[in-house]
């Protein structure tokens, strides 16, 4: 007589994103086993009951592909693009309430998902360069350190939002003569589709002109061509950045011991001319710090803390996880 299989246990980590939703589900050992995606599910743009639908619509994607049930799931990890303050948590435990899973779950603000997923040890200093910045960290204790996540209305500037917005200063200084000439306004007036400066400044103060942060590519693209405004508009915005990450590593006490600062999102993709004044920057200050790019996607940190959730281990899965992970990634073109 064949014994009937027992059930297999799993881990689900989701990674909530301004963009887009991504759920994960492995075993024990830290194996893929199905994967999920919605779109966007931070709650300050598409509300709670956006949130509940993009966290439920991964999940359920996740589990039909990996052919377990809810019942299987033993510890569930989070991370919330848009979870930043205490009063939050009601709203996000709401959403995570409502997928119907009973067990242990633990949620953070998405960009410490990818601290966990890219250092080594699960420590350090995550550092997010996307279409805005934000900077998380903890120490070996769990003990965190962060900013606001707020953008240049509370003086962080690092992500593309605030680089375009530099530029967009740079140009009207040109415009104004207050600063020198610079290729970046050709460059909006091209995207903008206007002939001549004082429309686009018009266009801009009257809100009728929008530059997006995605421009930031073409503000780098136009630094690297030689143009000495774009140059200083990337530089001055990496080193910003690497102000916000100094303010978190001295929060932590990092500034003297070996450390890994993980760095995250599109701008750090540009390579050395965003990355160099950064370094440099941080390196004035913590000269131990080691910069590692995020190569695995975030929702594998999302897993992992599903691990600590449940009281597993993660040193023993990580590895696998991470391997697994990668050829999912392949294999999904994520």
């Amino acid at each position: 007589m064949v014994e009937p299989q027992k059930p297999q246990v799993c881990l689900l980590g989701v990674d909530i994103g301004t963009s887009k939703t991504h759920a994960l589900l492995a075993d024990l050992s830290g194996q893929v086993l199905g994967f999920g995606e919605a779109g966007p599910g931070n709650y300050e743009s598409v509300g709670e009951d956006g949130l509940k639908s993009a966290l439920n619509q991964a999940t359920e994607m996740a589990l039909i592909q990996a052919q377990v049930s809810k019942q299987n799931v033993v510890g569930m990890g989070f991370g919330l693009a848009g979870y930043d303050w205490p009063s939050e948590r009601k709203v996000m435990a709401g959403a995570i309430d409502s997928l119907g899973i009973s067990c242990a779950y633990e949620f953070v603000n998405d960009v410490e998902i990818g601290l966990i997923a890219g250092a080594s040890e699960g420590w350090g200093v995550a550092v997010d360069a996307g279409t805005g910045n934000n900077v998380r960290g903890r120490d070996r204790d769990g003990r965190t350190g962060r900013i606001t996540g707020n953008s240049a209305s509370f003086g962080e500037i690092g992500g593309g939002g605030e680089l375009v917005w530099q530029a967009i200063i740079a140009v009207t200084y040109a415009w104004t003569t207050r600063g020198p000439h610079t290729r970046l306004t050709q460059v909006f007036l091209d995207f903008a589709e206007v002939q001549t400066e004082a429309d686009l400044i018009e266009g801009l103060v009257m809100e009728k002109i929008h530059l997006p942060p995605a421009m930031a590519q073409q503000v780098i693209q136009t630094a690297a061509d030689g143009d000495p405004v774009a140059l200083e508009v990337v530089q001055g915005t990496a080193r910003e950045l690497a102000l916000n990450t100094n303010a978190v590593i001295r929060q932590l006490g990092f500034q003297h011991q070996a450390f890994e600062v993980i760095m995250i999102g599109s701008l750090f993709k540009a390579g050395e001319i965003y990355i160099n004044p950064f370094r440099e920057t941080i390196h004035q200050f913590a000269p131990r710090a080691k910069l590692v790019q995020l190569s695995v996607p975030p929702v594998v940190g999302a897993v992992l803390l599903a691990a600590e959730a449940a009281s597993i281990k993660t040193k023993p899965i990580r590895e696998r996880l991470i391997t697994s992970a990668g050829e999912w990634k392949a294999d999904q073109g994520v």
